[in-house]
């Protein structure tokens, strides 16, 4: 089954969504890389953007403006903080995507792009709610107001079948593959290979085609590839 729009859009949770694994007895995705290896967890993630609205104003006039980039940085660093209290595997990365035209126009409008990341869909909700109560105090301290809106597709963690993972094991060491990483119990990366992990057993291996000097999602990759 082909299923495009991975990155970013998710075509793995649409077509789950849709039905298309329902009736389907086991999926397999098998992804190049730097290592052979039969996967493991992958994190949840929660991506959300963070808009903020206040109003222009003549820098050399300040105190007829509401600095929206003010707040979005604040908020930012605020965001940052969360991550000493959080539980472990968790990850949040975020980025200023608007921050105002002009030095010398207080930014009416500012924006922030995060990713929550966490073992479970649950938590990384959970962290994004801390996220939002701070970002809220943080919106009416700099009298502005804010929104918040899901940009990307969210993925869900990855279901973990270890008899799936025992199967193609023996599968790569009867076609010669050596050096087979086992399931990997600590979750980075997101994949909308977790959608399907909750319609049907799944599992995503890892085809060694390079060194493990060239890292993935790079050029170095796709040359490999």
């Amino acid at each position: 089954v082909g299923t495009p729009a991975e990155e970013n859009f998710g075509g793995k949770v649409s077509m789950s969504e849709a039905g298309v694994f329902d009736d389907v007895d086991v999926a397999l995705m098998v992804h190049p890389g730097s290592q052979n290896g039969v996967g493991g967890r992958s994190s949840a993630l929660n991506p959300i953007k963070f808009e903020f609205f206040g109003k222009n104003a003549h820098a050399c006039e300040p105190a007829a403006g509401a600095s929206a980039l003010d707040a979005a940085v604040m908020s930012y660093l605020q965001i940052n903080l969360l991550r000493q209290f959080a539980a472990p595997h968790t990850y949040i990365h975020g980025v200023i995507k608007d921050g105002g035209e002009a030095a010398n126009v207080i930014p009416g409008y500012a924006s922030l792009e995060y990713y929550f990341r966490a073992p479970t869909m649950a938590y990384a909700k959970h962290i994004t709610d801390k996220a939002v109560q701070a970002v809220d105090g943080i919106c009416q301290a700099n009298g502005v107001t804010f929104k918040t809106s899901i940009y990307e597709c969210p993925y869900e963690d990855t279901v973990i079948n270890y008899k799936l993972a025992e199967i193609l094991t023996e599968k790569y060491a009867e076609l010669g593959v050596e050096e087979i990483q086992p399931v990997d119990e600590v979750a980075t990366g997101s994949t909308d290979v977790g959608a399907v992990s909750y319609r049907c057993p799944t599992i995503q291996g890892f085809i060694k085609i390079c060194g493990q000097e060239v890292a993935g999602h790079t050029k170095e990759m796709a040359a490999a590839t």
